[in-house]
């Protein structure tokens, strides 16, 4: 028989067990500053090939790997040390929990002989990222290192996706320990698939409702992208002729000008629509937290966690499972009835096609305004026509990507970033820095607000340092906007220009500064030319445009907290 005790012994680290198990989840990069805690994970990384991008902040590592995750369909991770490290993770982490976003979270901790002794950056942190994760967790012993990082993946897609937090102890990752003892998990051997494709029951009710539906609406969310059900949405969709409206991720499932794509009528549509299915969508403050659906519509929810359904509005119709095959079960269970009941919705969708124009020549004055300093629709407009079927938007801002959420249409699935039901100011360098990386086929168009840039910009000497090109534009308006409208609102002129108001920053010259592109937009005949010579650059860029700073977007003004 070999003699196979050598190898029994040989050791492996902490670190290098990480290493392992992200190798083992197919995690190509992991997003980090550095610190002492941590830095034999960076040694196991080197050896299993996986690519050490380092970042000036620690939210940035977190929106980072958010956005990674948002991009490929595969979980993203963040490395970070001890204490105030993963401390300024945390927003990118409550940001990814918000966003059904599934990442890693890895931070360091003081060593297990040093605990409870005051150890250099020393914090409950596990207490602090319980609330915010899907799962979070010590490892308690080296052995165990892969094994746990393995089982915080998995908890990562526990219903609808989230992220995980682990830390590591200093002493437990830098110890070695025989091969033999520690458990490796296989790739493909430790996640089953989470792909419920509901009760076939109920997918007959809902392609029932749907064949005799005169007025319906489908809102395609986030979890048709999360759940790669662009086919699947658009077969039913194009099968059962219906009206469809998208929200974030969602946005791009059907291309602008498709016949079914909605994006301005969609309060009249829920307003008068006799069946509404909102797809991957909770009833949350996007939503008027039901309300602004019709009292008398019939509503069917669809969504990956069960917990969702039914949240905050009493539905007709709840299915818990993965939105890709439920709306391709419902398509084919109604295919061939009665013609789908289609050619009878043909003038319903005239009468929101109707609307939608009506609200188009509302603003069109704006969208094509010549006024200086530039009208914010004038900016979003701009940009919209400036895409290509290969532009990945990223909106990062308050009032100026309220704007952007009417006009802005991507052209393709997938090409969509905001920071998600959080609200986040500052992922956009770091969306940028994941959708470059993961995606360097792809354009990559940024709109930032002025005081959202100002959170996490530093970064942008990351993307030049890492030779990232991307079209960055600024609309500027020297103020936190879209809070200064309700102070103005809620306390009158006197008080509206207490706390919001940002410094006249010329962010072109910055970007020149770090080794960027950078042009200055006052005229809006400018805009146009600047973005082509950004795009030409082959340079991370920013555009600084000067945005009118007394216009607000119809949705600032809309919102709930003012009222």
């Amino acid at each position: 028989m070999p003699d196979d005790s050598h190898d029994s012994q040989e050791l492996v680290s902490g670190g290098h067990l990480v290493a392992k198990a992200l190798k083992a989840e197919g995690v190509e990069r992991i997003y980090t500053l550095c610190g002492g805690h941590i830095i034999d994970i960076y040694d196991g990384c080197v050896d299993e090939g996986i690519e050490v991008v380092d970042v000036r902040h620690e939210q940035v590592a977190a929106h980072a790997a958010d956005g990674y995750a948002r991009i490929t369909g595969k979980p993203g991770c963040a490395v970070v040390t001890a204490g105030p490290g993963t401390t300024d993770a945390v927003t990118g982490v409550a940001n990814a929990f918000r966003a059904e976003s599934p990442m890693l979270l890895i931070g360091g901790q003081g060593a297990h002989t040093q605990h409870k002794m005051g150890s250099l950056q020393d914090l409950p942190h596990v207490d602090m990222m319980t609330p915010i994760t899907k799962f979070a967790a010590t490892v308690p012993d080296t052995a165990r290192a892969a094994d746990m990082v393995s089982m915080a993946f998995r908890e990562c897609y526990h219903g609808a996706p989230g992220p995980s937090f682990l830390e590591i102890p200093r002493d437990v990752l830098d110890a070695k320990v025989p091969v033999s003892k520690a458990r490796v998990p296989q790739a493909g051997q430790y996640r089953a698939s989470t792909r419920g494709a509901g009760d076939p029951a109920d997918i007959e009710k809902l392609a029932d409702l749907l064949v005799h539906a005169e007025k319906p609406a489908i809102l395609l969310g986030s979890q048709v992208w999360t759940t790669r059900a662009t086919d699947s949405a658009i077969e039913l969709v194009r099968t059962l002729n219906l009206p469809a409206y998208m929200n974030g991720a969602g946005r791009g499932t059907l291309p602008p000008g498709d016949p079914h794509h909605f994006q301005l009528s969609r309060r009249y549509a829920f307003s008068n629509a006799d069946l509404i299915v909102i797809v991957g969508t909770p009833f949350d403050f996007r939503m008027g937290y039901g309300k602004r659906l019709s009292p008398t519509a019939t509503v069917v929810q669809i969504d990956l966690d069960y917990r969702t359904v039914g949240k905050n509005r009493d539905i007709d119709l709840g299915i818990v499972g993965d939105a890709s095959l439920i709306l391709k079960a419902a398509a084919e269970a109604a295919s061939g009835r009665i013609n789908g009941g289609s050619v009878k919705r043909k003038a319903w969708l005239d009468e929101l096609r109707a609307a939608e124009q009506t609200a188009i020549e509302k603003r069109l004055p704006q969208l094509k305004s010549d006024a200086s300093p530039i009208h914010p629709y004038r900016l979003v407009s701009e940009i919209n026509d400036f895409l290509t079927e290969d532009s990945i938007y990223i909106g990062d801002g308050g009032d100026i990507v309220t704007f952007s959420g009417q006009v802005v249409q991507p052209r393709t699935p997938g090409h969509w970033m905001d920071p998600g039901p959080l609200g986040t100011l500052g992922v956009g360098v770091p969306f940028v820095l994941a959708a470059k990386q993961a995606r360097p086929d792809k354009e990559v168009v940024a709109l930032f607000g002025d005081g959202a840039f100002s959170l996490t910009g530093w970064d942008f000497e990351t993307l030049v340092r890492y030779n990232l090109p991307f079209v960055g534009i600024v609309g500027n308006n020297s103020s936190m906007n879209q809070i200064r409208y309700g102070q103005k609102a809620k306390y009158g002129d006197e008080r509206e220009r207490v706390g919001n108001t940002l410094g006249d920053v010329h962010y072109d010259k910055f970007a020149q500064m770090l080794g960027g592109y950078g042009e200055e937009v006052r005229d809006p005949a400018d805009i146009a030319p600047a973005l082509q010579r950004a795009r030409e650059s082959g340079l991370p860029s920013l555009i600084n445009v000067w945005v009118d700073p007394d216009a607000y977007a119809p949705g600032t003004m809309n919102q709930t907290m003012y009222k």
